[in-house]
């Protein structure tokens, strides 16, 4: 017998099974049956048969088959082997049966059975035609219930009725009314059962549900009328009890579906019959029907504002639910409460108070909720941009942009609750966008593209990034992409960014758009194929000016995503073409003055600008952008002629051109461009000529100002490409070795620069007292001097050129230029306003935006900024960032011209600025904007940190100031956003570890340190290891503590190396401008303690549980940097709470088991133990709260207490650190963990009382009310686990605690607290050991002088006495329990 498969068999063994029952030749145990076709014949035999006996008309002249259109070989159909034709049927037949064409259909036509229909014979008329009937003339006989239908069968219908003497209506409604002592027989109500027991009140009068439907004739009728009958009998002969019986049997076998039907199915009917008793009920004897009244004339009242005539069309039944609309509306309600109304909105998105009345011309009352109140709701919108008609899906998209550009204008404030743009996204307004991007009309494309612009772009962020171009590092940005968790490896930071674009997580792409959206807006957006869409309307459907303005907004916003979304855009196809070809041709046709009807081959600023933003994404792009798209010869077309030469209005070509400018510039920030230099040399000339006389123009023209300085920012970058020198490849892939060519300028190209650009500078210095013309023309100077920091460093670095020269033309212009400039009382006034100007001094001017969601960043600039802020117009940010670069700049040339700068660092107002810098207080919240305004104040700082240490090592600084500087450089670092590594990195090498910055070493600070120390102690100690020798060593080991901090807290290679790409000029190795997402601080708050973590998780993380080498010196390293900062630089930890520096601390001891027995280790640990419990330090440590860096202190400290177990040895500083959380005041965990899970870790904590570092009081009081806990101190004192001479210090902790509880006569107690005491003092009282007993019972107060810590009661109180001797009276009563 052959087996059946089994499951868990392969392939190999079906085959196997297969092969022996083909072999067995054994009959399948299934047979496969074709089943015939439906439509056929042979399906159905007997339908057939039927067909046989009925009339078939055929025609005869009338072929079969279609003729044939084509002529074609004729085909032969072999039969299936399985089913052979059949040799007995007629193979016309079969064809007939099997042929589906319409002439098969025409010769096979079946009378219907007419047997039973009665024939009605024409009516003889007089006339010869009958009349024509016309809409307005009555129709007679009409019934009331005709339904809905055409006018045409409504008359057909009345003469049916007329034809055959049907009664009227007014003879029906007659018959109808019963006589005055009859019962009327209503339909009933439906309840709420939805059924009701059959009574007399029902109306048995014809059937229900069985018609006799599918009978012929009268038959039907009959046999319908015979079952009503007999059932009404049956019904009637069944007592109420019996029905209510049947009647629940029947519910229990049938369907609950057919049940509800026929229930539905009564209800209907008793509805219909109800509405037409109460039509023809009598109102007296008799019932008048009068035929001229319409019908509409008995519905309820309405006060409609016209009255509808019975000759209107479509009007003979009025529906007067359906005409509420035409009233008036109905009176404001004013709003008596404080409860929240649905927002409501213009047409031109202004939010409309509740309780404003409005007309109702302005088509503000459409809506159907809240009628009386104006204006349309965030819903009502939603459903009007999918409404059939195209003007209100582009209305509503329109008000919707307005309503979205206005909320991110923060028009709205706190009137309404909660965000606009929060709501909206959650509603999925992103994809309501992407669908009308779809449409078909190019009104509703313009409208969604429109609302698309309001949503991702902020109106003043572009212009803001467009105003701080030529500052100082101006053209580096931020991306604007949410920060995300890092989910990546610590290896793959070493990867260049290029690298990161282009590869994508796999999750990422498989995600859905919607997710992809919630998280991020962009990227949500790109995964809808937007970038093609917007390609298509470009291209194809030759949008309006202001459509293809907002179509190159929003491509410039999601190029300013990230790196990965501008290289999307980039490669979108046909779409940068589409750009380029349409939007930026070299020629074109003059443009008037006036609105332009098309952008279409016609130059665009817009587009200019887009490019410049994707070449700011990577250096790859901007390669790209230059040789795909023949941008050079563009680039050449509009920089060659002057902006008032280009045929195009005034304000765009000088746009045009800034842009154009600004686009070479950014390429020439990855030395790219550079033979664009040589062809428009004498182009840059002569613009550089004409500036002092634009200059002069008087008011000065923004746009212009703007073009002057982006052409210094442009000359000042192809200066910098001039003094690289050949670079070293980052890396060996293409990337590195595209950018390591050799730059394509020489210095003697750009040496002739510095004569035009100085008069520039000294032209508009003299303007400095004119606050006016300053703000308006202060671009202008600031790229100045940044111009000339670069030229002097590119002169400086040219092998060829003799020093002398470029040190004596930096000595003439520091005598002519910067030193009468550093004198003028109006640059202190700059310096006073630092303090007004500084996000970090004024946090709340970095407050997030109103409509910020978090999916969505934006600068959060919609209503510009003020003028006293970083980038308001009286700034002095960018203009004294780029003094300093310039002095840095010759400071660190020429070296004699240190102390005659430093004058800058005596500026009273640059000093006060760093002191509200140095003191604590709230540091802006990391948004979008903060990052971005904190990068560039951050510059400031830094260039004026380096000026400082470079005059520091020519001449020695004040010792305030020096100690002010050191605490800057300590609070820079620490506040250092991504992107800044390289200036992180130069903070360590310079100013955080010099001892020029640590002026305490030399005027008595160590031995400040030891008196300090004495007066709070009390007690002296060794010189040897005071904090005063300690402080001294830690200056003597300072370039052994900087070595530690920088191979620990140094960042990764390649964000250094791009870092200081950036930062030094060394544009062939510039990757993009773009920086990292600002996360978070490059270095954490606790900095300090770095290394000394790395130790622990590397010790942690080590299998054999050996410590990493040099293990003591990294630790005594950190030590002695923490002890300096804790001594002479506290507000440098300020930022670390007390608890996470005790949780550092005890780091030391969980790294190694012998790491805390060195002895400098001991001498350090003890000092920084000392500073923690200093008295105006104390109140400060709270080990409940969460610390920064650590998940749970209770856990530290069970791991702890594990440490000191095994390998502490009764060590008096492991134990001083076991003992120091467990005060009263802190969580009663700590104590439970000692006590519940480590009791014999109380062997080892032999601490004397005199060395505790904090007082006995803070341990005994106030007294312990937790019962587990006092039962585990009685415990451990009575089962001698707890002795004086073991654990001096918890032993009198836990006396002080127990005797306070078995004395407390608290009221309020619970009865299990009242037992447990009044057992906890039996068992004292019957105490063998007499010393234990005579300290529980006569402990008085706490007093860490005495040998057993606290002092004793020579007699009890008598209360406590009293106390005693009834509960020993008791005892002796009742018996001792058993103990």
């Amino acid at each position: 017998m052959l087996s059946r498969p089994k499951p868990g068999e392969s392939e190999v063994d079906l085959l196997r099974f297969q092969s022996q029952f083909l072999a067995a030749g054994a009959t399948p145990a299934v047979r496969l049956v074709k089943k015939g076709n439906r439509r056929g014949g042979d399906a159905n035999p007997e339908e057939a048969l039927l067909q046989d006996h009925r009339d078939v008309v055929m025609l005869d002249n009338l072929p079969d088959l279609p003729p044939a259109l084509v002529p074609a070989p004729p085909k032969k159909a072999r039969p299936s082997p399985g089913y052979p034709l059949p040799e007995d049927e007629d193979p016309e037949e079969r064809l007939n049966r099997h042929d589906q064409h319409i002439t098969a259909v025409l010769t096979k036509i079946i009378e219907r059975d007419t047997s039973s229909v009665a024939v009605n014979l024409p009516v003889p008329s007089g006339v010869a035609f009958p009349p024509v009937f016309h809409r307005s003339q009555e129709r007679q006989g009409k019934s009331g219930t005709s339904g809905k239908r055409s006018i045409f069968a409504q008359e057909i219908a009345a003469r049916k009725l007329s034809e055959a003497r049907v009664p009227s209506v007014e003879e029906v409604v007659f018959n109808m009314v019963p006589p005055e002592d009859a019962v009327t027989c209503e339909a009933p109500a439906p309840r709420d059962q939805g059924y009701q027991l059959p009574g007399s009140s029902h109306n048995f009068q014809g059937p229900s549900l069985v018609t006799g439907k599918g009978l012929r004739g009268q038959e039907a009728q009959q046999e319908a009328q015979t079952i009503h009958e007999e059932n009404v009998a049956r019904l009637q002969a069944m007592a109420p009890e019996e029905i209510l019986q049947e009647q629940q049997r029947l519910l229990a076998q049938l369907d609950p579906s057919l049940v509800a039907f026929l229930r539905s199915h009564s209800h209907t009917q008793e509805q219909t019959g109800k509405k037409a008793t109460e039509e023809q009920k009598p109102g007296g004897s008799s019932v008048h029907v009068n035929k001229e009244e319409p019908l509409m004339s008995t519905s309820a009242t309405l006060a409609l504002p016209v009255t509808p005539q019975k000759e209107w069309l479509h009007m003979d039944t009025v529906e007067m639910e359906k005409l509420h609309w035409t009233q008036d509306l109905p009176p404001l309600r004013r709003q008596q409460t404080q409860e929240r109304m649905q927002a409501r909105f213009s047409l031109q998105g202004e939010l409309l108070s509740p309780d404003v009345d409005l007309p109702t011309h302005l088509g503000l009352h459409h809506h159907g909720e809240e009628a009386e109140r104006a204006g349309y709701s965030l819903q009502e919108l939603f459903h009007l941009t999918r409404s059939q008609v195209s003007q209100q899906r582009a209305l509503a998209l329109h008000v919707l942009a307005q309503v979205i550009s206005r909320a991110q204008a923060g028009e709205f404030g706190e009137r309404l609750v909660g965000s606009v743009l929060h709501l909206l996204l959650d509603a999925g307004f992103l994809f309501l966008l992407r669908f009308s991007l779809d449409d078909r009309v190019d009104g509703v494309i313009a409208a969604a593209i429109r609302a698309l612009r309001a949503l991702l772009v902020a109106p003043g962020d572009e212009e803001l990034l467009d105003s701080t171009f030529s500052w100082y590092h101006g053209a580096l940005m931020f991306p604007l992409m949410p920060s995300q968790e890092d989910k990546e490896e610590e290896d793959e930071d070493e990867e260049r960014p290029a690298e990161k674009a282009k590869r994508k997580s796999p999750e990422e792409g498989s995600r859905p758009a919607p997710d992809l959206a919630r998280h991020d807006v962009i990227k949500g957006l790109l995964a809808t194929n937007l970038l093609a869409r917007l390609r298509f309307v470009l291209e194809v459907t030759c949008p309006g000016p202001a459509v293809v303005l907002d179509i190159l907004a929003v491509l410039i916003r999601l190029a300013r995503h990230s790196l990965e979304s501008a290289t999307r855009v980039l490669e979108c196809p046909r779409l940068i073409e589409t750009i380029v070809g349409e939007f930026l041709p070299t020629s074109w046709s003059p443009m008037g003055i006036g609105p332009t009807p098309s952008l279409h081959k016609v130059p665009c600023a817009t587009a200019m600008k887009l490019l410049r933003v994707l070449a700011s994404a990577g250096t790859n792009i901007a390669a790209r952008l230059l040789s795909s798209f023949d941008l050079r010869s563009r680039l050449c077309r509009f920089i060659a002629e002057a902006p008032q030469e280009l045929a195009l209005p005034p304000e765009e070509a000088e746009t045009l051109s800034t842009e154009a400018l600004r686009l070479w510039a950014v390429a020439s920030s990855y030395g790219q461009g550079g033979n664009l230099y040589r062809e428009l040399y004498p182009v840059l000339m002569r613009a550089l000529q004409a500036v002092p006389q634009e200059l002069s123009t008087h008011p000065p023209q923004p746009l212009s100002v703007r073009r002057i300085a982006s052409l210094l920012t442009l000359l000042t970058q192809l200066t910098l490409a001039a003094g690289s020198t050949h670079p070293k490849p980052i890396s060996d892939s293409a990337e590195a070795s595209l950018s390591a060519t050799p730059s394509l300028i020489t210095w003697t190209q750009v040496s002739g620069l510095q004569p035009l650009v100085e008069p520039c500078l000294r032209q508009t210095l003299k303007l400095l007292p004119r606050s006016e013309m300053w703000s308006a023309l202060s671009p202008v100077p600031t790229a100045c001097l940044l111009f000339l920091s670069a030229y002097y460093q590119a002169w400086s670095q040219q092998p060829s050129l003799c020093p002398e020269d470029w040190l004596q033309d930096m000595e003439r212009l520091s005598e002519e230029l910067l030193l009468p400039l550093l004198s003028q009382p109006t640059l202190g006034s700059l310096w006073e306003s630092l303090r007004h100007c500084s996000p970090l001094c004024n946090p709340l001017s970095c407050a997030p935006a109103p409509e910020a969601p978090p999916s969505l960043v934006s600068l959060g600039c919609a209503g510009g900024c003020p003028p006293l802020s970083l980038a308001g117009s009286a700034s002095p940010f960018p203009f004294l960032t780029a003094l300093l670069s310039l002095c840095n700049t010759l400071a660190r040339i020429h070296k004699g011209l240190c102390g005659q700068l430093a004058v800058i660092l005596a500026a009273p107002g640059l000093q006060n600025y760093f002191l509200q810098c140095v003191a604590p207080g709230a540091a802006p919240h990391l948004t979008p904007f903060s990052a971005w305004a904190l990068h560039h104040e951050y510059h400031l700082q830094y260039l004026a940190l380096a000026l400082a240490q470079k005059t520091a090592i020519v001449q020695p600084l004040p010792a305030a100031s020096a100690a002010l500087h050191h605490g800057m450089a300590l609070s820079l670092l620490s506040r250092l956003l991504p992107g800044s590594e390289y200036l992180a990195h130069e903070l360590l090498l310079s100013c955080v570890f010099r001892l020029e910055f640590l002026p305490e070493r030399t005027s008595g600070g160590p031995e400040a340190a030891d008196f300090s120390d004495q007066l709070s102690l009390g007690s002296s100690r060794e010189p040897r290891c005071g904090r005063g020798a300690l402080l001294a060593q830690a200056c003597r080991d300072l370039p052994s503590i900087r070595s530690c901090y920088l191979s620990h807290c140094s960042p990764a290679r390649a964000s250094l190396l791009a870092s200081q790409a950036l930062h030094r000029g060394e544009l062939q190795q510039v990757p993009t401008l773009l920086l990292p997402v600002p996360k978070e601080p490059l270095l954490p708050t606790d900095w300090p303690f770095l290394p000394l973590i790395h130790l622990y998780h590397q010790a942690s993380d080590t299998p054999s549980g050996l410590p990493p080498t040099d293990t003591v010196g990294t630790a005594m390293r950190v030590l002695q940097w923490v002890l300096v900062l804790e001594s002479w630089r506290p507000q440098a930890l300020w930022a670390v709470p007390p608890a996470a520096r005790l949780a550092r601390l005890m780091c030391v001891f969980l790294v190694d088991s012998d790491l805390f027995r060195e002895s400098p280790i001991q001498h350090l640990v003890a000092a920084l133990l000392s500073q923690l419990c200093q008295p105006q330090v104390l109140p400060s440590l709270n080990l409940d709260s969460p610390l920064p860096g650590l998940t749970s202190f209770p856990d530290l400290y069970a791991n702890f207490l594990d440490h000191f177990e095994a390998v502490s040895f009764g060590d008096h500083l492991f134990g001083a650190l076991v003992l120091l959380p467990l005060q009263r005041r802190f969580s009663v965990t700590l104590r439970l963990a000692l006590f519940g899970e480590h009791v014999g870790a109380l062997r080892s904590l032999s601490l004397p009382l005199t060395q505790l570092p904090v007082s006995l009081e803070c341990y005994t009081g106030p007294p312990e009310d937790n019962l587990d806990l006092l039962q585990l101190y009685f415990r451990a004192l009575v089962t001698g686990a707890l002795r004086p001479r073991w654990c001096p210090v918890l032993y009198a902790v836990a006396v002080a605690h127990v005797n306070s509880f078995i004395f407390s006569q608290d009221p309020k107690s619970s009865d299990e607290v009242k037992v447990a005491r009044r057992r906890m003092l039996q068992k004292t009282w019957l105490l063998a050991d007499e010393g234990l007993r005579q300290h529980l019972l006569h402990y008085k107060l706490p007093n860490s002088t005495l040998p057993e810590g606290f002092e004793l009661y020579s007699q009890l109180p008598p209360l406590r006495q009293q106390y005693l001797q009834r509960l020993t009276l008791t005892m002796l009563q009742n018996g001792v329990s058993e103990i």
